[in-house]
C-alpha cells in the first residue's frame, strides 16, 4: 500500500468574513486510501473539503490562512490555475445533482468543457467512467434518456461517473449517501472500495458505521477544530481524546 502523501493541509484556518469556521487544521491524506471526516453537523467538515479544491472561493468574503498541498504544491499559491485544481480534485455533493441532460451528455459535459470534441474519444471516456462508477450495465441502453429519470442512487453514481470522466486524482465526497436508501448506500460503499485502487478518496459522513466500514483512517472534527486523526480502527476502538469517544459512543452529536 502506497503511503505517498497525496493531499495535505498545514495550519489551515478558514474564515467566512469575521467568523473563523476552521482553526489550524493540519491533516495528510495518503494516495489510494479512503480518509473519512466525522463530527456533528456544523463543525466544519464540509467547509474543510471544499477548501481542498477551492470550491469555497466562489463564496464572497471568505479567506484561507495556511497551506493546502496537492502533490507537494500549494493550491492557494498565487498564479495557481483553479480550473486545473478542480479537474484534479473532483467533488461529489450530498444531494445528487445531475444536469437536465441525457445520461451521455451529463457525463461528457466536463470532457467537452475541457476541449474534447472527438466523438469516439467522448464515447470511450463516457463508457469508461460509467463502468468505473459501477452503473454502466444499468444505463448502457438508455444513454439518450434524461439523467433525471434515474433513481436517487443511480443519479449519485452518475455524478461520480461525471467526476471521474475528467480523470481526477483525488475524489471528494460530501455526505454522498445521506439522501440514499440502504441498498443504494451499499452500492456507493462498494464503489468506493473499488475506486481507491486508482484514486485518493476523502469522504465527509455523518454515518459513523459508514466511516468504520469504508475508511482507512478517520478524522474527528468539533467546532471547527480537528480533535483527532488516526487509523479508523484506532479511532473507533481506542480514541485518545475523550471528546472523540463521547461522540462515537453517542453521548453527544
Amino acid at each position: 500500500m502506497s503511503n505517498k502523501i497525496k493531499m495535505a493541509s498545514r495550519n489551515m484556518s478558514f474564515y467566512y468574513r469575521d467568523f473563523k469556521a476552521l482553526e489550524d487544521i493540519t491533516l495528510e491524506f495518503s494516495e489510494n486510501q479512503v480518509g473519512a471526516l466525522i463530527g456533528p453537523s456544523g463543525c466544519g467538515k464540509s467547509t474543510y473539503i471544499r477548501a481542498l479544491n477551492r470550491m469555497n472561493d466562489i463564496i464572497p468574503g471568505t479567506r484561507v490562512e495556511g497551506d493546502v498541498f496537492l502533490d507537494g504544491e500549494n493550491i492557494y499559491a498565487s498564479g495557481m490555475d483553479v480550473v486545473e485544481i478542480r479537474k484534479r480534485v473532483g467533488m461529489v455533493f450530498q444531494k445528487p445533482n445531475p444536469f437536465p441532460k441525457t445520461i451521455f451528455n451529463d457525463v461528457a459535459y466536463g470532457l467537452r468543457v475541457s476541449g474534447i470534441k472527438n466523438k469516439a474519444e467522448l464515447q470511450r471516456r463516457v463508457e469508461e467512467s460509467l463502468k468505473a462508477a459501477a452503473i454502466w450495465d444499468e444505463v448502457k441502453d438508455r444513454l439518450n434518456k434524461s439523467a433525471l429519470s434515474l433513481s436517487g442512487g443511480q443519479q449519485q453514481r452518475l455524478c461520480i461517473a461525471r467526476a471521474l470522466a475528467v480523470e481526477p486524482e483525488v475524489l471528494l465526497l460530501d455526505e454522498p449517501c445521506s439522501a440514499l436508501d440502504p441498498i443504494a448506500t451499499q452500492k456507493i460503499e462498494e464503489l468506493m472500495r473499488e475506486l481507491k485502487k486508482n484514486y485518493t478518496i476523502i469522504i465527509v459522513t455523518h454515518n459513523m458505521q459508514q466511516a468504520a466500514r469504508i475508511s482507512d483512517y478517520t478524522g474527528f472534527f468539533l467546532l471547527g477544530k480537528l480533535i483527532e486523526f488516526d487509523n479508523t480502527d484506532k479511532i473507533f476502538t481506542s480514541p485518545k481524546d475523550k471528546r472523540t469517544e463521547d461522540y462515537i459512543t453517542g453521548r453527544f452529536g
